[in-house]
Formats: C-alpha cells, structure tokens, sequence
C-alpha cells in the first residue's frame, strides 16, 4: 500500500515561517504602495470595484506560492513495496520419540503421550521455517516421516502417536538416537537438531545410546535429551481389566537423567527434566528460541515523487501575481 512520506522533512519546519512574514507585510502594508500627498481630496468620489478591493489580497498568493515551494523542498513521495522475497536459511530437526507402554502414564494431563502430543504440534507450528522429521522407538526404532516442510503432514502423523501392543514394549534409547542420526547426517542444512525425549531407562535395542551419542557427535548434529515424568510415584499401566481397558498401578518413576545429561553434553545439546505439561512447554519453547532460523529478507521499494505538482502551482501562483501587479495594479507612481 502507498505511504505518503518526505525526504528531508526539515524543511517543514520553515512554514513556521509564514504566519510571521504574513503579519509582517499585513502591518507594514502601506509602504507597499506608492502615494500621492494632496491637500485635500473632497472633490474625489470613492469608486470602490472588486478590483481595487482585491488589490490587498495579492500577497496572499506570494504567501501560498512559499509555502507550496516548502513543502516542494521536503521532497513529498509515496512509497510502495512492490516486491518482497525471503531467502531461509533453515534447520532440520528429528523428534524422536519414546512410544513405550510408559508413555500412558498419568502423572502428566491426561497421560505422557497426549501432553506431548500437544506441545509437539505446536511446536511444529513455531517453525515454519524448517524441516521436521518423526522417529519413533520402543524396544525397537523406525522412522515414522523423514524430514519434510509438509507441516500438515508433520502435524497429523504427531497427533496419530500412540502406544502399539503389537510392537516389542521396551526403551532402546540408543536405537532411537542412532536412527536420527540417520536421518540427518546426508542433511545440507544450517543446523542439525535432534529432540530425544524418554520417560524411562535404555533397556532394549543393540546400540548403546553413548555410541550413537558419539555418532551424533561426529556428524555435527546436536542433541537436546528431555526426561519426561515426575518425580516420585505415578500411575503406570501393568496390564489389561477384563473389559479391555488398561490397569495401572502407582510405581516409581525411573530415568536415567545421567545417560541424558551425557548425551547432550557430548553433542553440544543441552538436558531438560519436565515434570508437568506447563514444564514439557517451556522446554519446547526453550528450544525453539535457542535454535533460531536465519532468514535474509529483500525489499524492493518502488517511491513516486510528489513535488512537480507543488513546484508548478507555486509558479503559477507568482507568474499570476506579476502578471497583475504588471498590468492591472500597475502603478504610475
């Protein structure tokens, strides 16, 4: 949309000017004019016409003719952005995921799995950005969808996360981790990012979570680690009620915050401890304003020039006040 601006608006600050030099001629208007001393003029009829009335009012048009020179000065423009383009520099990230039967548990609203669930999906909404890819694991590990800028796709595979029976339950953190790398390491990107979240202990897989820490390490690819749970009791599911709804039992929560902390360490990530839905959000928002995207934004600015139009109605106005006082109200005197 067009803006009315001005280039060297200083100048605006002479029209400050006119109502002085306007009082000024207004006072000293007599000396304007030349006169003739008589000694009396009784024998001369006043013949008052529009002309002579309108006489006075000519430097009106010299006090118009400055002002429009100003605001000429000033240098009146619009300006209109006509094209604007981005050019991203962005940041491939892997969210992997602990799908174990952990996962159900109810120390966070409604469970582990939803809260995430939640704050994951908004998280891919902060990075527009980016590229974002879902690995999830258990006591296995695959990759649910590689990397992509497809955010909708992103969105609804996060919110079709859930707990499979049919998949061998367990924790293999390292198997997790080492399937991420994979998916980043032939990544050109910016930065590489790894969002490893468990709610327990590796107990499963045949990668050691140090050796695809190292691996991560080696391709340049940092890892930020999230244990997820409370501290202390929560309920945990241990089995399946007659009627096919899951049992739960309050049990000790256990994650293995040292494996955690060496993970990130190592990868130049950083450990996070979220113990309730507000903390999981934080630590999503923590993240994603320490990974910022770079983003080189070109605009081009087309400017119109308004001050012709002043410049020749303040020409106008002066040649139209010459022209009268040259012919009209010329005097003989």
């Amino acid at each position: 949309m067009d803006k009315l601006s001005f280039l060297h608006p200083q100048f605006l600050l002479l029209l400050a000017v006119l109502p002085l030099l306007a009082f000024w001629l207004y006072k000293n208007r007599k000396q304007q004019t030349a006169t003739v001393n008589m000694s009396s003029i009784q024998g001369l009829a006043a013949t008052a016409t529009w002309i002579t009335r309108f006489k006075p009012y000519l430097v009106v048009l010299r006090l118009i003719a400055l002002a429009l020179i100003i605001i000429a000065l000033a240098r009146p423009r619009t300006v209109d952005i006509s094209n604007q383009t981005k050019t991203t520099r962005g940041i491939d990230i892997v969210m992997a995921v602990d799908l174990s039967s952990s996962m159900l548990a109810k120390d966070l609203n409604p469970n582990r799995m939803e809260a995430l669930k939640t704050v994951a999906s908004q998280f891919v909404d902060d990075r527009p950005n980016d590229r974002i890819g879902i690995v999830v694991y258990a006591g296995e590990a695959y990759t649910k969808i590689p990397v992509t800028t497809d955010k909708a796709l992103v969105k609804q595979v996060i919110s079709e996360l859930n707990y499979d029976p049919t998949v061998e339950d367990g924790t293999a953190i390292g198997m997790g981790l080492a399937t991420a790398v994979n998916r980043l390491k032939e990544s050109k990107a910016k930065s590489r990012v790894i969002i490893l979240l468990t709610d327990g202990v590796n107990n499963a897989g045949f990668i050691e979570p140090e050796t695809a820490a190292d691996l991560a390490n080696e391709y340049g690819i940092k890892v930020y680690t999230i244990g997820l749970g409370s501290n202390g009791m929560a309920l945990f599911p241990v089995g399946v009620n007659p009627d096919g709804s899951l049992a739960y039992q309050n049990l000790p929560v256990k994650i293995d915050e040292g494996l955690m902390k060496s993970i990130a360490k190592k990868t130049h990530g950083k450990y996070f401890r979220a113990t309730s839905n507000s903390r999981l959000e934080e630590i999503y928002n923590e993240i994603n304003q320490m990974e910022t995207t770079e983003i080189e934004e070109l605009k081009y600015y087309d400017y119109d020039e308004k001050y012709r139009p002043f410049v020749l109605l303040a020409l106008l106005l002066i040649v139209i006040e010459l022209s009268l006082r040259q012919t009209i109200y010329r005097s003989i005197v």
